[in-house]
């Protein structure tokens, strides 16, 4: 099954994926192979609903932000390309990449872009603020009903006068930054991917 998917990319395709990603060349083949699968449509792209059958993503609380990370703006598919750009995020920082090339691209998976990936997970009118409302939504998904409204505004209204800096009641991303600074978001938003 492995040739399949091997077939189906073609070599220079395979290449600027590895180098846009920095996912290994089995490590894509294998994701590739993940990805047809996924393909309910057989068209070479996901849509929303081929997301919504993967079970961790389905029980997981942000799992429809999680899933419109993938789509953008307007689209309701993603190509494989689109996919793994997304999915290396999520790709652990390796040893060797710690002091990478300071004049090529910041890599996908830095603590930069990862802190970028997140924040847009809670800016849902993309305004480049997390506001009070959109906080509470996202405390909403992931408590569900086991703490009262009060009790979340709460929450929310002191995670905002702890971080909000300017005074706007709202969280910047630089805000945001300087909140998760001691947070070790490498780690924490990485998934192990075989090699």
């Amino acid at each position: 099954m492995g040739s399949r998917a091997s077939t189906l990319l073609r070599d220079e395709e395979l290449e600027e994926i590895k180098k846009e990603t920095g996912f290994s060349h089995s490590q894509i083949t294998r994701l590739y192979s993940r990805f047809t699968s996924l393909d309910k449509g057989e068209n070479g792209t996901l849509s929303r609903e081929d997301f919504q059958r993967i079970p961790e993503l389905a029980i997981n609380p942000l799992g429809d932000r999680i899933i419109n990370a993938f789509f953008p703006e307007g689209e309701d598919q993603v190509n494989f390309r689109g996919f793994m750009r997304t999915l290396a995020h999520f790709r652990p920082i390796e040893d060797n990449e710690k002091s990478k090339d300071m004049n090529g691209p910041e890599p996908l998976n830095s603590r930069s872009n990862k802190l970028h990936f997140a924040f847009r997970l809670y800016d849902l009118d993309k305004d480049d603020k997390i506001s009070r409302d959109e906080l509470l939504q996202v405390l909403r998904m992931m408590v569900g009903v086991n703490i009262s409204d009060e009790q979340l505004g709460s929450i929310a209204d002191r995670t905002i006068q702890e971080a909000d800096q300017d005074g706007d009641s709202a969280i910047s991303f630089t805000e945001f930054v300087k909140v998760l600074e001691k947070v070790d978001v490498e780690q924490k938003m990485s998934i192990r991917f075989l090699h």
